[in-house]
């Protein structure tokens, strides 16, 4: 992947809004970077629609450029509908969304790609994913308990009328203002996938810890520096980075937004190193979400406090401009 460099061009904004997370807080303050959607007249009403939140992951990233605004989805959540039904609370018009891009083919973040597919309807819309999505899954913990973890259909988003492309490396969109990342290189020693993830084959389950379908989007901020977004991080929320950064040649990264799948006891062991790499790299925003887990968000908040800030479905966070 040595020559899997991209030209990546700077946009004068771009913002985040967490359209599916964990966690939703309605009180939470807004500041320079932060805008947080308006509280309801009354709490407790027929006809007051709240935002859900749920264990999925989201995002509307919306790049503007000589005052034009583009916008693609990263995910789509867990639940068929809790993406559409927080569109339609936070009053964003599906229909200006110009391609989708699946992180990697677990099912909280593919789980409303249907749902979304049919609300936007436009015919060929285009989604970006790495083929491997598309395998049959299975995580079978020590104590024997299995969770399946099916793919999304492509047959069922084929009829909506999609356009799949398959793609291992990376991927630009909107005039080359977003990068997906494609198959992310693992270079660290201590990032070293999910050893409890099995994938169906012709000769049955067999071990999938690596995830290789794990993939993050990318913009660079005129004068900022990098936004990278990482549904999940399977791959490693450093290696994401390292990843980026080789790929576009950019080694600035202006803020962190996304799971960082630190949750957990086998996960949460290797949270001082990522910490102390996060720390090294000193991003100016660091906004963990979905899989990051408590402990490491404290860790997050301890080492970086000027640095962190706070998820909440609803939420856009400005990055650029003004």
């Amino acid at each position: 992947m040595a020559n899997d460099t991209v030209a990546l061009q700077p946009v004068d904004a771009v913002e985040v809004t967490v359209l599916v997370d964990n966690f939703v807080d309605i009180l939470a303050a807004a500041d320079a970077t932060t805008r947080r959607p308006p509280l309801p007249p009354i709490l407790v009403a027929p006809e007051i629609e709240h935002l859900r939140a749920e264990h999925g992951y989201s995002l509307l990233v919306t790049v503007i450029r000589n005052g034009l605004r583009s916008s693609i989805l990263y995910d789509a959540g867990l639940g068929f509908d809790t993406l559409t039904h927080n569109l339609d609370v936070l009053q964003v018009r599906a229909g200006d969304i110009r391609a989708i891009v699946l992180s990697h083919g677990h099912a909280d973040h593919h789980g409303g790609l249907e749902g979304i597919v049919q609300r936007i309807g436009y015919n060929g819309l285009p989604l970006v994913l790495h083929p491997d999505a598309w395998q049959q899954r299975r995580v079978v913990f020590p104590t024997g308990t299995e969770i399946a973890m099916p793919p999304p259909s492509r047959s069922a988003l084929e009829g909506e009328g999609v356009t799949i492309v398959d793609e291992r490396g990376p991927t630009l969109l909107l005039d080359a203002a977003i990068l997906v990342s494609g198959q992310t290189e693992r270079t660290t020693p201590f990032e070293r996938g999910f050893p409890w993830q099995e994938r169906r084959t012709d000769a049955g389950w067999e071990p999938d810890p690596w995830i290789w379908d794990d993939q993050s989007i990318a913009v660079d901020v005129a004068g900022k520096g990098l936004v990278i977004l990482s549904s999940c991080s399977h791959s490693g929320g450093i290696n994401v980075i390292r990843h980026v950064s080789r790929v576009t040649g950019l080694s600035k990264v202006h803020a962190f937004v996304g799971g960082l799948h630190l949750t957990g006891g086998l996960f949460e062991q290797i949270i001082p190193a990522t910490v102390d790499e996060l720390v090294a790299i000193a991003p100016d925003f660091v906004i963990p979400g979905h899989c990051t887990g408590w402990r490491a968000t404290n860790e997050i908040i301890a080492r970086m406090p000027h640095a962190f800030l706070q998820t909440s479905v609803g939420t856009t966070f400005v990055f650029g401009g003004a």
